[in-house]
């Protein structure tokens, strides 16, 4: 099976768990945009839905930041099926800290979401708010795991490998079967 990586807006830098798993994790593979400062909504759906037809045999959603948005919305519209999603600090389009360069991504996507999925929430993200974290899980049919105080979990709160964040992504695709 292989770990698809959708970092958010700007990428995951050298320092960000997605970049570190990458580096050690043969089975996992980033998907490209045409731009990450400037994120245009349909252009992360197009290139989503390619990576998922090119990826042979079943494939698992990691998602950071703005990327959760893009899988709820690519839910919305694709036919193709993934074994899961794990929807790591999922920001809010309508928050005063949503950047306005992602401003196509909202407003937020009401789906639920057609494959299981898992939300990982830090109870201090200045993106994310617990509420906004829950209302998405609500709606989208989601998990939710609340981590405690990790900003928005990325490289900037000096997470290293996010081993934790690893133990939930196998217990996840564990318990989905994948």
């Amino acid at each position: 099976m292989t770990i698809l990586l959708l970092p958010g807006i700007n990428n995951s830098g050298p320092d960000h768990w997605q970049s570190l798993w990458e580096e050690v994790e043969s089975d996992m593979k980033r998907f490209q945009p045409a731009d990450w400062d400037r994120p245009r909504l349909e252009d992360w759906l197009a290139t989503l839905e390619r990576t998922v037809a090119d990826t042979p045999g079943p494939c698992l959603l990691v998602a950071h930041s703005l990327a959760c948005l893009l899988v709820a919305h690519w839910a919305e519209r694709t036919q193709r099926k993934v074994k899961g999603a794990l929807l790591v600090a999922v920001p809010d389009p309508s928050g005063p800290a949503f950047p306005v360069e992602a401003r196509t991504f909202g407003p937020l996507p009401t789906g639920r979401l057609p494959w299981p999925s898992l939300i990982v929430a830090s109870s201090n993200d200045p993106y994310g708010s617990l509420p906004h974290a829950r209302h998405c899980a609500e709606t989208w049919g989601a998990g939710l795991v609340e981590i405690g105080p990790y900003g928005h979990i990325n490289g900037a709160h000096g997470l290293g490998r996010w081993e934790e964040g690893r133990r939930l992504l196998t217990a996840f695709a564990t318990g989905i079967g994948a």
